[in-house]
């Protein structure tokens, strides 16, 4: 693959931009990869080559374009070992996290979108009209480094099904994935301009997405601050926005509950993936009067969230993704025993000299005033929060500007009853496994919109109603 290419028009082209930017491996903090960092120019002729692809491809048969994706999709599956070495490389993801999570889930999540598109409503009768829903047009994808391949799913497979056109902006820090998800489209024989693809820097190809008058909508996935800087620069075009934006999601145990399953299960959303994950269950609510034994019990599973080189089998966590982010989360730490939290488990860590690898770190006797529990921290830090009754969890879980996720343990109807009350778009019940033809989404300051299922399809179609008697 030449990563110095950009991908517009049904082909791989020089950049107008003549910058480059460096990809590097956390785990041996040494350069793998250039890009280019493309510019206003380039974003320019990818959302032209889309606005003029945009007609034939939205006038294409639904079945046709089912036809294509399935073509890509078994382009996308031949390359399954690609996908898991690229992502290893250039996040630190370990792999067989990156081969079940990372990769395999995102053929799984492809199919689904496959199998909803073919009885998806786009035409439906009312008692007195006729309701068509219709592709939105041109499509700015920006994604985000964390899942650099599940994020593009998201949006890039819903968004072509419906019969929109895509120009494509994947993270700069891991944009090697997107290279080879684009090549599994051109494979298919995708018509020229359906998808096309512009690396670069987020201040310049991300605001020249928003600004471009050939593109209709900004589907954007990262920070709430980098959301709220996006949809405010989009909407001064008035285009349509969909933000998937940041957590800080409660895990609340119930006295009762099977302490040691939902401790692990806490464990997993916060310590996989080194904890960069915006649905991470960063907030442990626990009963107060269980509070000796539930630490006792995360001490002795602790030890089993191994950190180690990603290509080994063995290690369950890899590298942080950046110096960045190494340094972000080392803050975090320090700031949390500054406010007075106290370090059950791990510390700060040490300069890296090969890799930016961080050990898990529990903060107990957290308080819900505190940074490191209002906070996104985006690595594998824990807060846990001790509380007296189930109305107390209820406020704590719902006092964050925050509404992505949670989960709640406890006797079914119960732990159902409570998680009505917490303001978040998504909440595990005990064990409940992710569902995905279930909507994905955030309440609050966590986005605007839905992805995945059929939710997530009808976000990139606009409704047009004909009044015609229903008949």
């Amino acid at each position: 693959m030449n990563y110095e290419k950009l991908y517009i028009d049904g082909a791989w082209v020089d950049a107008h931009g003549t910058g480059r930017i460096d990809v590097e491996n956390p785990a041996t903090m040494q350069v793998i990869a250039k890009v280019p960092a493309g510019d206003s120019e380039d974003v320019a002729r990818a959302a032209e080559a889309a606005k003029r692809a945009f007609p034939l491809w939205a006038a294409t048969p639904m079945e046709e374009r089912i036809r294509y994706m399935k073509d890509m999709l078994v382009q996308f599956e031949g390359l399954r070992d690609t996908f898991v070495d690229t992502i290893v490389s250039e996040l630190g993801s370990p792999v067989t996290f990156t081969e079940s999570v990372q990769v395999d889930y995102q053929y799984t999540r492809t199919r689904s979108f496959i199998e909803l598109a073919e009885t998806l409503p786009l035409v439906e009768k009312l008692p007195n009209s006729t309701v068509y829903r219709d592709p939105v047009g041109v499509v700015a994808c920006i994604t985000p480094w964390n899942y650099p391949l599940g994020q593009i799913v998201q949006k890039v497979m819903p968004a072509i099904l419906t019969g929109n056109t895509v120009v494509l902006k994947p993270s700069q820090h891991t944009p090697l994935t997107a290279y080879w998800l684009v090549e599994a489209f051109h494979r298919a024989g995708f018509p020229n301009g359906v998808i096309n693809m512009v690396t670069g820097r987020g201040g310049e190809v991300g605001n020249a997405m928003c600004d471009d008058p050939h593109i209709d909508m900004v589907s954007f996935t990262g920070s709430t601050a980098a959301g709220r800087t996006v949809s405010q620069r989009a909407l001064g075009g008035l285009k349509r926005i969909s933000m998937e934006l940041g957590g800080k999601s409660p895990c609340v145990i119930l006295p009762g509950a099977d302490y040691e399953a939902a401790i692990r299960a806490c464990f997993n959303t916060i310590f996989f993936n080194a904890g960069q994950t915006c649905t991470a269950q960063s907030r442990l609510l626990i009963p107060r009067q269980s509070k000796a034994a539930l630490e006792a019990l995360m001490l002795e599973i602790i030890g089993e969230y191994t950190v180690g080189d990603p290509t080994n089998r063995s290690s369950v966590i890899g590298t942080v993704a950046s110096k960045q982010q190494f340094t972000t989360i080392s803050e975090y730490i320090a700031k949390g025993k500054e406010e007075g939290a106290v370090l059950l488990y791990g510390d700060e860590p040490v300069a890296p000299d090969c890799g930016y690898y961080v050990d898990p770190v529990i903060f107990t006797n957290v308080t819900n005033d505190m940074t490191i529990a209002r906070e996104e921290i985006f690595g594998p830090v824990l807060c846990v929060i001790p509380y007296d009754s189930v109305e107390e969890a209820v406020r704590i879980a719902n006092d964050t500007p925050y509404g992505l996720s949670g989960a709640v343990w406890g006797m079914k109807d119960e732990a159902i009853a409570v998680a009505r009350h917490i303001r978040t778009g998504n909440v595990f019940i005990n064990d409940g496994p992710r569902d995905v033809e279930a909507p994905f989404g955030g309440f609050k300051s966590s986005g605007i919109g839905r992805e995945g299922g059929r939710d997530g399809l009808l976000e990139f179609t606009e409704p047009q109603a004909l009044f015609d008697n229903g008949h």
